[in-house]
């Protein structure tokens, strides 16, 4: 009787959370590049402002779990396979969505400050974007490394240095890429005509041969967003 007393509030506090993070990733996508305010998010969950911010804690964190939900959202529709990583309907998405590509450039600067309560969740998104990303240009590389041939490698100079190992060539490519997309989100804000999908595309392109690998699998699309 005690677990089941427990369990009828936090499953209440959950699912209002739910319909907050609903009624928030609605309204961003329908105000276009005009912002969203904690009333507009109020208002479309049938809540006060303070009921909004009371089960968050703080505006910040309702913006960080904003963003959190979105990437959840994200995972859902695409999956999080290797290929996902790829889809350029991802970026054409978020293009869709001005608000919330103003929302993640504005918070992510704001959470290099270690206090600020988005800190950790972009920390962490960083982590593990740059790891399977890395992996990802990794297995597209090693197929094309394996059919190299060991004399490319006996005749280089003794002199000349040895080039990175595939591991950190993959790690440099995967943040080049994701610091690109981040760039040209906030090109894009200032200038909407700015192709995102298509320059990323045309940067993996070119990154992947230099690396030793073909082109991405799929139509060509560039690693997925942030």
């Amino acid at each position: 009787m005690t677990t089941r007393g427990r369990r009828g509030p936090y499953a209440k506090s959950a699912a209002k959370r739910q319909l907050i993070l609903d009624a928030a990733l609605a309204a961003y996508a329908e105000a276009g590049t005009r912002g969203v305010s904690v009333k507009d998010i109020a208002e479309r969950a049938g809540l006060t402002d303070a009921g909004v911010l009371h089960h968050f804690g703080s505006r910040e964190a309702l913006l960080t779990a904003v963003l959190e939900a979105r990437d959840i959202a994200a995972a859902e529709r695409y999956g999080s396979d290797r290929e996902a990583l790829w889809n350029p309907e991802m970026l054409t998405d978020n293009a869709a969505t001005p608000g919330l590509v103003k929302l993640f450039v504005d918070l992510a600067a704001a959470a290099a400050e270690p206090e600020h309560p988005a800190h950790e969740f972009f920390t962490e998104r960083y982590r593990i974007l740059r790891q399977r990303l890395s992996d990802a240009i990794t297995a597209e590389t090693s197929a094309s490394e394996a059919m190299t041939s060991d004399a490319s490698t006996a005749g280089r100079a003794a002199t000349e240095p040895a080039p990175a190992g595939p591991d950190d060539r993959a790690d440099w490519a995967a943040r080049i890429l994701l610091a690109a997309t981040d760039g040209l989100q906030l090109q894009w804000l200032l200038d909407p005509s700015i192709d995102m999908a298509a320059d990323l595309a045309r940067l993996r392109d070119a990154l992947l041969p230099v690396l030793g690998g073909p082109t991405a699998p799929g139509e060509g699309g560039p690693p997925a967003q942030p």
